[in-house]
């Protein structure tokens, strides 16, 4: 009994609260699947916040979508779907033991996600030059329409900056997960971490996938 709990002790990866990495791994899955269905609440509340102000004042939230640049959203759209590719690829890397394939994947997942928060950010400086951060300062082109805009351009930071924080906190686990791919810590046998940071970064695709239409598309018709 004593060689086999030794044996278990060494096992690369394995906390000591736990029997085996079987039992690691549906446990850590089991604590992300928890900590995602409280991000889904959390998203959810500013969904319906968005989708009564929305039903409220249609004309407003439509001449204000309008303004937004919807090239650049489709195109952020299309480089996020890529980064679901790129990480489900690099899963499937390091579920075979390819070291240095997973470590590829990792790194292009990371390009993708800063060239979305790079976009974004243009995308906030063209709303700070048009005026239409909500403030003191706001300056709407359809003066009858100008109180209401605002509450959407409230919405919109609001809901795309909580986005782009929770891409910049994936850029942070994805570095952690290329550290560990590195040093050698995640191989055929422990890649539970990887799976994880993986499910977290496709929920923060999909939340985009969400807000897209919302802000982009729907956004530009009244009711």
């Amino acid at each position: 009994m004593l060689p086999e709990a030794a044996h278990q002790h060494h096992v690369p990866g394995l906390a000591h609260h736990f029997d085996n990495l079987e039992q690691q791994a549906e446990a850590t899955t089991l604590g992300m699947w928890v900590f995602l269905v409280t991000e889904v609440l959390f998203f959810g509340g500013l969904f319906m916040v968005y989708t009564v102000y929305r039903n409220w004042y249609p004309d407003a939230f439509a001449a204000a979508s309008h303004s937004l640049d919807i090239t650049l959203g489709t195109i952020n759209t299309a480089v996020l779907i890529t980064s679901s590719l790129t990480m489900a690829l690099a899963v499937h890397a390091a579920q075979l033991g390819q070291r240095k394939l997973l470590m590829l994947f990792l790194v292009a997942t990371m390009a993708l996600g800063a060239v979305f928060l790079g976009i974004k950010s243009v995308e906030y400086y063209q709303k700070f030059v048009e005026h239409h951060v909500p403030g003191a300062g706001f300056n709407f082109e359809e003066p009858q329409y100008a109180v209401h805009a605002q509450i959407f351009f409230s919405l919109y930071f609001v809901m795309t900056g909580l986005h782009a924080l929770h891409m910049i906190i994936g850029f942070g686990i994805m570095t952690f997960m290329l550290w560990w791919a590195w040093r050698g810590t995640i191989t055929a046998e422990y890649y539970s971490p990887i799976e994880i940071a993986g499910l977290y970064w496709h929920f923060v695709d999909i939340v985009w996938i969400f807000l897209f239409p919302l802000l982009y598309l729907l956004g530009r018709h009244a009711h």
